[in-house]
């Protein structure tokens, strides 16, 4: 019977993993991926917006040789907090169901049972991405995800999306060669683009090094042409590749199985009390940006490091410290 099962091996479970052992619980990390698994998946070259001191754990130095660390130096930090404090996570062990049997919890993952008195579901939202829903979205030239430019090289290339991942997508590969139109359903680039890169890219849309289409949005992908609709009408593009890079949201599904509520408005946030990040199911916490539901610019790996602290307290009146 594990003290504690916490679900998601990113930074913020992470963090928990370490509140867990200071206090001499008994616990288990499970991550269906590789460790920090979102952050593997971003882009080779992604540069973060906060300094390496704001996402340290626990007081960690995270030291970095850039003002901003990237995601190798990121990868690098946390995987030296997880060997240099031994802590127990089990990767590419996906959680299939959770279960509540009287005071505990049944966890069945893909390879075994686990019987848990708490949970803690850190579980991030880069797992789903918010499709388009448009006829041929499900083409082999469409992506949801971007991992370097190289492969656009010398293609004509879609970015859709003003947010920090599309403008640096955009960037990146025309740098490398390709020809790059953005489609934006609003009237300009994002607002919480890092501050040093939307002057780059305003700059080259304007000398017209990326072409642009503002209030717009596709219609349909074919397998050489994409349709959008603008404000003069539709229009037909020669295309090569797409990249739909329209945001990501938490598994809500895999919530609402767990019993946690969502509020009933357009944001779908979970049920949980602020002070402890106890859901409205007793015993599971809730931890990390999976806490802002579709809003998923509210809670970052800075100012959600503080959940696992919360957690622990209210954990500490209820399960014994070593």
């Amino acid at each position: 019977m594990k003290d504690v099962v916490i679900i998601g091996a990113g930074p913020i479970g992470i963090a928990c993993a370490l509140e867990c052992k200071k206090k001499g619980w008994d616990y288990l990390v499970l991550d269906k991926g590789a460790l920090t698994n979102s952050l593997f998946n971003y882009p080779l070259k992604m540069t973060f917006f906060s300094t390496s001191e704001r996402l340290e754990i626990d007081n960690i130095p995270f030291m970095s040789t850039n003002p901003k660390p990237n995601r190798d130096e990121a990868l690098e930090y946390y995987r030296r907090v997880v060997s240099n404090n031994d802590l127990t996570i089990n990767l590419y062990e996906e959680v299939v169901n959770v279960k509540k049997q009287g005071l505990h919890f049944l966890i069945k993952t893909t390879k075994q049972d686990i019987q848990a008195k708490n949970v803690i579901v850190a579980t991030g939202f880069y797992d789903i991405p918010k499709l388009l829903n448009v006829p041929g979205e499900n083409l082999d030239k469409v992506a949801h995800y971007y991992k370097e430019a190289h492969p656009y090289s010398m293609q004509k290339v879609a970015v859709i999306g003003a947010s920090n991942s599309s403008v640096d997508a955009a960037l990146e590969i025309w740098r490398k060669g390709g020809d790059v139109t953005m489609i934006i359903r609003k009237n300009q680039i994002g607002e919480r683009v890092k501050y040093w890169v939307r002057p780059d890219i305003l700059n080259r849309i304007e000398e017209g090094s990326i072409k642009v289409f503002y209030n717009s949005e596709v219609t349909e992908i074919k397998e050489n042409e994409l349709i959008i609709n603008t404000p003069t009408g539709l229009k037909t593009l020669n295309n090569d590749y797409v990249l739909a890079l329209t945001g990501y949201q938490p598994n809500f599904e895999f919530l609402k199985n767990l019993g946690i509520k969502l509020q009933k408005d357009n944001h779908d946030i979970p049920v949980y009390n602020s002070e402890t990040m106890e859901s409205n199911v007793e015993g599971i916490y809730l931890a990390g940006v999976i806490c802002g539901g579709k809003e998923t610019h509210k809670w970052f790996i800075e100012n959600s490091i503080i959940h696992a602290k919360l957690i622990a307290n209210n954990l500490s009146k209820t399960l014994k410290e070593v």
